[in-house]
């Protein structure tokens, strides 16, 4: 048995769990040859149905409507997962081989014997999201600084690199980096889906079940599994399978920069009056819609799309429940309707360079640079505000 691979004997029952680094080819090479040889009664793989779905099913990415995927508020997640993908794909091509072959040889593998499969994964929406939801503000900004910092990253990984991630102390250390610089990220990622994966490999039919997941999770995982099997734990698992509710300050915070805003103009008409307080509506209009088209511009988008940005950013930045990007974004993807040639290569086409040509990606690129304009827009219209009520009581109280 390899460095990568951990037997254990719980309550009658066999637990073998084959970690891999994803692009290895050796971990291909290894986790067929321990089906071959274990023959367990059941094959858990660290997977959910719909990623199984998405491996299957070649032109998946064909079948995409973006523009619903911008309705339903899903952009993060798709973006997400392209960066992941992404990320992968560009290690896997160094060393031959692609994202997820070791899943596939084992689901491969395990059908050639009949022996059933089971895909024992959180889904990745679920795990996107609640990554997302249970960072702090700041937490958010260092997520997104790490997703545009991987778009301009062209270095390049060997495979000896990539066949170190399985040994423990290359994957402490890679762990314990994660948990300083995003401890809520490694929180969703690592510990609960390593009880999440634990509980539903625990769950598997037969008295011998033979697991693959990443390198990462074995030692969790078998933490996990000592402790369902010591009745510390049970394998329950619907706690972190559910979306973080708001909490109460997270609902009013959407609204409390709209309200400020409006509060502002009001007191400046009534301090001001109607001169002073149509100028600060003016100043709004100009700030956050002049940004917003400049931040559409630069992602090169359509001329409507830009006038769109000017011209609803003053008011989707007062709406906590629609943003200028998202409708910028679904302009620029209606009058500039992605090819079956863009969704086939966005993957490919994650780069800086590759984002200006795909028509799907620079339906992000819009979302995300008219979102940051009208961003910017409203700080500086805000405090301008500020400024001017400031002034107007200072006068007051002089006379």
């Amino acid at each position: 048995m390899s460095q990568t691979e951990k037997k254990l004997e719980l309550n009658g029952r066999t637990f073998i769990l084959v970690g891999t680094a994803h692009i290895s080819k050796e971990s291909v090479e290894e986790v067929s040859a321990a089906v071959e040889n274990e023959k367990p009664d059941c094959v858990a793989i660290e997977l959910d149905e719909q990623r199984l779905k998405s491996m299957q099913d070649n032109e998946s990415w064909k079948k995409m409507d973006i523009v619903t995927v911008l309705k339903k508020h899903q952009g993060f997640v798709l973006l997400a997962n392209l960066v992941l993908a992404s990320f992968q794909k560009k290690m896997g091509a160094n060393v031959g081989v692609k994202p997820g072959d070791e899943m596939r040889a084992a689901i491969e593998k395990a059908n050639n014997l009949n022996i059933p499969t089971a895909m024992v994964d959180r889904p990745v929406r679920t795990t996107l999201k609640r990554a997302w939801a249970k960072n702090s503000f700041w937490g958010k900004c260092k997520l997104l600084s790490v997703m545009v910092a991987s778009i301009f990253d062209t270095s390049e990984v060997s495979s000896s690199e990539i066949e170190n991630l399985k040994n423990t102390s290359e994957m402490d250390n890679m762990m314990k980096e994660i948990s300083d610089f995003l401890p809520a990220v490694k929180e969703v990622l690592i510990d609960e889906r390593d009880k999440y994966l634990a509980s539903h490999i625990w769950n598997c039919k037969g008295d011998k079940v033979l697991a693959v997941l990443g390198a990462g999770h074995l030692g969790g995982v078998v933490a996990h599994l000592e402790a369902l099997a010591a009745g510390k734990e049970d394998s329950d698992t619907s706690e972190i399978e559910k979306i973080p509710e708001k909490t109460l300050f997270g609902k009013m915070a959407n609204w409390i920069i709209p309200v400020l805003i409006v509060a502002l103009i009001a007191v400046g008409f009534y301090l001001g009056g109607r001169a002073k307080g149509f100028n600060m509506i003016g100043s709004w209009f100009i700030w956050n819609g002049v940004l917003a088209a400049i931040g559409t511009l630069i992602a090169a988008g359509h001329p409507l799309a830009i006038l769109s940005s000017l011209v609803l950013a003053p008011f989707t930045s007062l709406c906590p429940f629609v943003g200028v990007g998202m409708v910028s974004g679904i302009v620029q993807a209606v009058v500039c309707k992605p090819t079956v040639s863009d969704l086939e290569t966005m993957q490919q086409d994650f780069n800086l360079k590759g984002m200006y040509r795909n028509r799907v990606l620079r339906v992000f690129l819009v979302l995300i640079l008219a979102s940051i304009g009208s961003s910017v827009g409203t700080l500086v219209a805000g405090s301008s505000f500020v400024g001017n009520i400031v002034i107007l009581l200072k006068n007051l109280f002089q006379k």
